[in-house]
């Protein structure tokens, strides 16, 4: 499974490490590329609460190689570079690979795997090993960017063959959870069936009470929303990178793996330290520093010095990967059924990963109005103000956590 959610989303963010070349390959606007992220987080925000219905009903086996086959077949689509109403079809697809049918079957399992003493650490695992998967994936795409010409090459022949070895990987890791992954026995295999669609509604009805009576629960969507964003940053250092400090396309992309390599020591790192610690606490100060590093960036002199910002870069992805690693660590808290736990998770990915639409509204807009480095130093304040509001959710749960301790 660390495999499967290490490869199945670096081909969807490709503009993490290779935005400038991915607009000059498809002849396309940082606007139009963010229509396209609008358009995948729209569709991830409609399927979160049916993904977390169905990862209640079937096997990860099935719903994973299914969602990595989708992710694959279409990044060979991707790969011929089509059209601006083809491009929009590729990732609503992907929104339905990545959301409907993997992303609550992926979290469910984890947390239902590990004890309640032992969620920081799965989920550090979990988040630092898809960041390992992910950095030598990255390494590797680099490696054939630069071996096609990189910088030199049209962007269109340097990019295809980055594509087609991710969407290759899909495919073989597809293959692989097929036949080694163990098919569990479905939960309710034929409910709706069996009992009729109103019962089946009724009993929907029942659990999203059941869920909406845990104050808790709110206050974890919240703060995965505020920690969301974070992560939502690091997508831009590459274009930062490029148009504040006319570094080419080819050393951004191996500054942006570099950091990709500070998720597993983030990730891992933060979720056993959150076991010994507290999650709540770890989790706060992740925010807090990663906040405080995206203020600093924001605040930065564009053409300063380089060896201090990259230390501020490495910084933030330090920081935002523990955060990924810690904050649905803090879901065992809530003290959630496991019967509906798939549910819960997604209808707390609703509301946290909502910035899937509007962020990529937000660099849009402000990149028109302030094009260049000042857009991007307003975009790393705006979600820098998200980080200190989500670090604040991230002390309350800390002190109440500290509280429930004392308490006989």
């Amino acid at each position: 499974m660390l495999l499967a959610a290490g490869a199945i989303y670096p081909l969807l963010y490709l503009r993490q490490n290779f935005e400038a070349s991915v607009l000059a390959a498809f002849r396309i606007t940082a606007a139009d590329l963010g229509r396209c992220y609008t358009m995948l987080g729209i569709v991830y925000a409609v399927t979160y609460l049916p993904s977390g219905w169905l990862a209640d009903r079937f096997s990860p086996r099935i719903l994973t190689s299914f969602s990595l086959v989708l992710v694959g077949v279409l990044g060979f689509w991707f790969a011929t570079y089509p059209g601006h109403v083809a491009l929009q079809w590729i990732f609503i697809g992907w929104g339905l690979a990545a959301g409907l049918t993997f992303w609550a079957s992926l979290i469910k399992g984890v947390k239902l795997l590990a004890e309640a003493s032992e969620q920081g650490r799965f989920f550090g695992i979990l988040d630092g090993g898809r960041g390992l998967i992910e950095a030598m994936l990255a390494t590797v795409a680099v490696a054939l960017f630069a071996a096609a010409g990189g910088d030199d090459a049209p962007p269109q022949e340097a990019l295809q063959p980055v594509i087609c070895m991710y969407s290759f990987t899909c495919l073989g890791i597809a293959l692989l959870i097929f036949i080694f992954v163990e098919q569990e026995t479905q939960a309710q295999p034929a409910v709706a069936a069996a009992a009729g669609a109103r019962k089946v509604s009724s009993q929907l009805w029942q659990d999203l009470k059941v869920l909406a009576a845990i104050p808790r629960l709110w206050g974890v969507a919240l703060v995965i929303f505020c920690g969301y964003q974070l992560f939502w940053a690091t997508y831009s250092f590459s274009a930062y990178l490029q148009e504040g400090y006319g570094i080419s396309a080819l050393a951004a992309g191996v500054i942006t793996v570099i950091k990709l390599w500070m998720r597993p020591i983030g990730g891992i790192g933060a979720g056993f330290l959150g076991d010994r610690y507290g999650n709540e606490g770890m989790l706060f100060w992740s925010m807090l520093l990663a906040s405080i590093g995206l203020i600093a960036l924001a605040l930065f002199p564009v053409g300063g010095g380089m060896y201090f910002m990259l230390l501020i870069v490495m910084l933030i992805g330090v920081m935002t990967y523990a955060v990924r690693g810690l904050y649905w660590a803090i879901l065992d808290t809530c003290q959630v059924p496991r019967q509906i736990t798939g549910l819960a998770i997604g209808i707390v990915s609703v509301i946290a990963y909502s910035p899937d639409i509007f962020l990529p509204m937000i660099n849009s807009a402000i990149a028109r109005h302030y094009p260049g480095a000042p857009g991007y130093k307003l975009y790393f304040a705006y979600i820098a103000a998200s980080g200190l509001l989500g670090t604040a959710v991230a002390f309350h749960f800390k002190y109440s956590a500290k509280r429930d301790k004392v308490q006989p």
